[in-house]
């Protein structure tokens, strides 16, 4: 199998609600499936339901789960798997103690202004966040401060299409030497 002669990593796409993080993310682990690799998918909604269930909104408890979706993901990685995360995780510093902690790791921007957001939100949350239904809103009343150390980043925001944003991260994985097949 194709795994055996690869170094694997972890790709992690972070974004506001609604950038196209699980979409994106979904597209790229399919293609390393695909290619005969092992890959795995942490989705932060389903970890919150699972891994992190009862933690809150807060900074603390953000924090908390993010440290355990990066737990997993070394683990994984550590062991021969290819991981993608999609989850916002919108703060700088545990986004760098994450990726500090594992060894190959690629951070994922995914980029669209909130007022894109804003406009296709199907299921109206941000609206919700405006009008003080929804607290701790990331980009509404919660901040998501903006990678400065990511290595890829996606325009979600309609200038490309899903699947380019993906073949535009493969590449980076292939450029990387992550795809010796």
């Amino acid at each position: 199998m194709k795994f055996l002669k690869s170094k694997t990593c972890t790709i992690w796409f972070t974004g506001l609600s609604g950038s196209g993080k699980t979409t994106v993310c979904n597209l790229v682990a399919k293609e390393l499936d695909k290619l005969g690799f092992l890959v795995e998918k942490l989705d932060g909604d389903i970890i919150r339901e699972n891994l992190s269930k009862g933690l809150g909104y807060s900074k603390e408890d953000r924090d908390i789960n993010i440290r355990r979706i990066g737990f997993v993901a070394n683990l994984l990685t550590r062991n021969g798997v290819f991981v993608c995360v999609a989850a916002i995780s919108p703060y700088e510093k545990v986004r760098k103690e994450v990726a500090d902690s594992i060894k190959d790791f690629i951070l994922v921007y995914c980029n669209a202004p909130i007022e894109v957001l804003e406009k296709r939100d199907t299921k109206g949350l941000y609206a919700k966040a405006r009008r003080g239904l929804i607290k701790n809103f990331t980009g509404i009343n919660d901040p998501y401060e903006i990678p400065t150390n990511h290595i890829v980043e996606v325009l979600s925001d309609g200038t490309e299409t899903p699947q380019q944003s993906a073949d535009k991260v493969m590449k980076i994985v292939k450029k990387l030497g992550y795809l010796r097949v």
